[in-house]
Parts: C-alpha cells; sequence; structure tokens
C-alpha cells in the first residue's frame, strides 16, 4: 500500500470525499497550510505583524470551525477535523521526533498557546458536557473502578468487532494498520511525560508499564518496533505520522486528550484513570485485529504487534488498576472520583475512535471493490 499523502508537515494532499462540502474543505486545507507556514516562521511570536494576513485568515477559520464543532449545535465533522488537527499540530511539539531542529523553533511560542488554549476551553466543555459529572462525584470510586474494570476487561462482541473479526479483508486490514500507525509508532510517549516527580509505589508502577513500552530500553522489543514491523511487511510507510492525512478526527481527539491531561499536573487523577480503561481494555480490542489477521492468513510479522499488546496489556490493566487507580483513590479521597471520570471520558472517547475507524474501513473497502 502507497501512501498518496506528503510527508508530515508539509503541504496538505488534496483529497476528494464523496458527500463532503468541497468548499468548507477547501477553506479548511489552505487555513492548516497557513498554519503550517506559521509553525515554520522563525520567531513567530516576534513576526506576527509581518504575518498579518496570514494570522488573520488562519484565525478567523479557526473561530468558525470552533463554533461549528462545539457551539452552535451543528456538530460539523470537518470543522472537528480542522480543529483536531491544529491542535495535534501544536501538540506534537511536545515531543521530539528526530528531526530538523528547526521544526521546534517555536514549540514555546505564546501565539501557538493561545490557539490551543482556545481550541481546549471550546472542545473541553463540549466533552464534559456529554457526562453526568455530578453522578460521578457521588460514586463509591474504588468500588466503581473495580465494578468498570470486570466488565471492559472482557465485553461482549459489538456489531464492529464481528465485522473486524469476520469481514474486513486485507485492504481494510491495511487500512487499520495506517491509521493506527499514527500512534503506534510513537507508543507511550505521552506517558512518559507524568513520571517526574516524588518517588512513590503509584509512580514506580507507572515507569514499569512505559518500560515495557519501550522494550526496557531495547529498540529490538520497543512495541513500536513490532508496529513498524508489521507495516514493512506489506511495503507500508514506516515513518512516523506517514498516514497522518487518514486519521479520524476521533482518533486524533485521543491523542490531543491525552497531550492535555499529561500536561497539566491538576489532571493527574484523571489521566490515571484514562490509562487504567486504556491498558484494561486493550486486549479485547487487539484480539479482534489478531482474529482479522489470522483468518486472513496473514504472516506472523503482520500480527506480532497484537500478540505482544494481547499478553502485555493484560498485565499492564492489572497493574493500573490495582497498583495505580486504587491507591490513588485512597490517597486523594475528595478528589477520587476524577479517576472514573478520566475512566469514563477514555471509554466514550475511544468508543468514538473505534466506530470512525471501522466506517474508514467500510469506505475503502467499497472504494476497492467498485
Amino acid at each position: 500500500m502507497q501512501s498518496n499523502l506528503v510527508k508530515f508537515p508539509s503541504a496538505i494532499a488534496q483529497r476528494k470525499s464523496v458527500g463532503t462540502d468541497q468548499a468548507k474543505l477547501t477553506k479548511y486545507d489552505s487555513a492548516e497550510q497557513l498554519f503550517v507556514e506559521l509553525l515554520l516562521t522563525e520567531d513567530l511570536d516576534n513576526q506576527l505583524d509581518a504575518q498579518t494576513l496570514k494570522v488573520s485568515e488562519f484565525e478567523q477559520t479557526l473561530s468558525m470551525a470552533i463554533r461549528n464543532a462545539y457551539q452552535n449545535g451543528s456538530n460539523d465533522h470537518q470543522s472537528h477535523r480542522f480543529v483536531q488537527r491544529i491542535l495535534y499540530r501544536i501538540n506534537r511539539l511536545k515531543l521530539f521526533w528526530y528531526d530538523e531542529l528547526c521544526h521546534y523553533t517555536n514549540e514555546r511560542s505564546l501565539y501557538l498557546s493561545s490557539c490551543r488554549n482556545q481550541i481546549e476551553n471550546a472542545w473541553q466543555k463540549w466533552e464534559l458536557a456529554q457526562i453526568n459529572v455530578s453522578a460521578l462525584q457521588q460514586l463509591d470510586v474504588k468500588q466503581a473502578l473495580i465494578a468498570r474494570g470486570g466488565e471492559d476487561l472482557d465485553p461482549p462482541l459489538s456489531e464492529d468487532s464481528c465485522y473486524i473479526r469476520e469481514q474486513m479483508t486485507e485492504v481494510g486490514y491495511r487500512h487499520l494498520l495506517a491509521i493506527a500507525s499514527n500512534d503506534g509508532l510513537v507508543e507511550g510517549s505521552r506517558l512518559s511525560r507524568i513520571l517526574g516527580g516524588a518517588a512513590n509505589e503509584v509512580q514506580c508502577t507507572l515507569v514499569r508499564v512505559l518500560l515495557e513500552e519501550y522494550g526496557n530500553g531495547r529498540l529490538s522489543r520497543k512495541h513500536s518496533t513490532f508496529f513498524a514491523q508489521m507495516l514493512a511487511e506489506f511495503g507500508m510507510n514506516t515513518e512516523p505520522e506517514g498516514y497522518f492525512d487518514l486519521v479520524p478526527w476521533e482518533v486524533l481527539a485521543c491523542a490531543n486528550h491525552n497531550f492535555l491531561m499529561t500536561e497539566r499536573k491538576s489532571y493527574f487523577l484523571r489521566y490515571s484513570g484514562g490509562l487504567t480503561y486504556f491498558e484494561v481494555a486493550g486486549p479485547a480490542a487487539y484480539r479482534d485485529y489478531l482474529t482479522a489477521a489470522q483468518r486472513l492468513g496473514l504472516s506472523q510479522a503482520a500480527m506480532g504487534y497484537w500478540e505482544l499488546h494481547i499478553r502485555e496489556d493484560e498485565r499492564h490493566g492489572s497493574w493500573m488498576l490495582d497498583d495505580v487507580a486504587l491507591p490513588l483513590a485512597e490517597r486523594y479521597p475528595n478528589e477520587a472520583w476524577q479517576l472514573v471520570l478520566g475512566y469514563d471520558q477514555e471509554k466514550i472517547m475511544n468508543a468514538r475512535a473505534a466506530s470512525a475507524v471501522v466506517s474508514s474501513i467500510r469506505t475503502v473497502e467499497k472504494l476497492s471493490s467498485s
């Protein structure tokens, strides 16, 4: 499968999408390209006056997209996509990609921070409005976490799970890998951002999770290496973000949410709750993908990442619940409900992302067979 995308963060590839408002799509693509140029402007904060036209056009489009996505009830798909792509482009500066150092010239830009804050303020209000936070504050947190963990460890198969297991073609499998590579090739990186601080048992457990994600310091055992091997088996692009333009906004929202949770120490409990869900529920999703790969008769290299994750994440889920979430609930009894908030929010956002991925797979398969 050859990528039809330009190398991120260069100019945006032009796309044609059935049923899409092409004028709006073109406007968003143009504004995103302007933003990429601003990102690469040396000393951006002191060059804003010289970039007035670019800044003005971008800001007008961003404000429109935020209104369309979160504030006027339209819940417009293309607006969500534009906003999450802009936010991701800002957030990715918090990680090092072993590329040209000049790409990080604006990593502490106040202007970029203001754009990020504008998006996050509207987006997070929209996300939280979908959860009954007051009800979570009344829960027996430890009991709630244990119950949720039990339910999500081995959930009943959904319609989408059955589709992946029983009907997804090799074309769809490759498309799944392309989308998942945006996270799979840098897996664990956001977790590393919350490990600093006072030593304690919770911190040490999180370090153990990170170390296993990173193959205990051996590149050959790092989880992302196994993902790259799956891509290489199909002759696909193994560079991080090589398929960025294929990633649905719902998937980018999960990444951006975790950037936010790890950026703010006041969200530490929410992040820990979210990571607990991710590790507990991960094996069930990976079993779907592994079952599909086995049905398709793919090689071990084309599915090895899923087997590794099923094995290790079953252990990680237990660690996160027993050695992170429950101890934190005892240590912070007045704020412990935030663990459940993080857990539930991660579950909701992951379900939304999974549905978007399957929808994208179905579309690609339909186009390939026509």
